[in-house]
C-alpha cells in the first residue's frame, strides 16, 4: 500500500474527553466520529478497539497540546503517554501532531455550520480531531 491510500485514525486527547476522527491520507479529508468519554484521561480501551478493528487504520495521529510558544505543558507529556499506550494496545504507528488552534477553528467550524447550538463539547472535540488530521495531511506536503 502506498502511503498516499492510508486510513488515519486521529485524536484530540483531553482528561474528561477524547475526539475522535477518521481520515482518508487520498483525499486528505477526515470526518468526525463520537467523542469517547475519558476518566482523569484514561478511555474505555474497549471503545477504541471497537474503532480500531472498524476503521483498520494505517496510521493513528494524536494531537500534541502545546503552548503557543511552543513549549509544554503538563496535558502535553499526558497526550504523548496517551499515543504511546494507543502503540502499545494496538501496535500501529503513531505520529504527534502540533495541536495549537484546533480548538478555536473548531469551534468557529460549528459556528459557521449550527449557530451555538452546534457547540457541544464532544462536537467541539470530534471536529478537533478533524483539524488535527486534516493539519498532518497538509504538514506532509509542505
Amino acid at each position: 500500500m502506498s502511503t498516499t491510500n492510508r486510513t488515519v485514525l486521529g485524536f484530540d486527547y483531553g482528561t474528561g474527553s477524547i475526539g475522535v476522527a477518521v481520515g482518508q491520507e487520498l483525499t486528505g479529508t477526515a470526518s468526525p466520529l463520537a467523542a469517547l468519554k475519558a476518566r482523569d484521561g484514561i478511555p474505555n480501551w474497549d471503545q477504541i478497539k471497537l474503532l480500531i478493528d472498524e476503521w483498520q487504520p494505517d496510521l493513528l495521529v494524536v494531537g500534541l497540546p502545546l503552548n503557543m510558544d511552543g513549549t509544554e505543558q503538563p496535558i502535553t507529556v499526558r497526550a504523548k503517554k496517551f499515543a504511546g499506550r494507543l502503540h502499545g494496545r494496538f501496535g500501529k504507528p503513531f505520529e504527534m501532531q502540533d495541536e495549537r488552534l484546533t480548538t478555536a477553528d473548531a469551534k468557529e467550524r460549528l459556528f459557521e455550520f449550527g449557530g451555538y447550538q452546534a457547540l457541544q463539547k464532544d462536537k467541539i472535540d470530534s471536529v478537533s480531531a478533524v483539524l488535527i488530521i486534516e493539519s498532518y495531511f497538509s504538514a506532509q506536503y509542505e
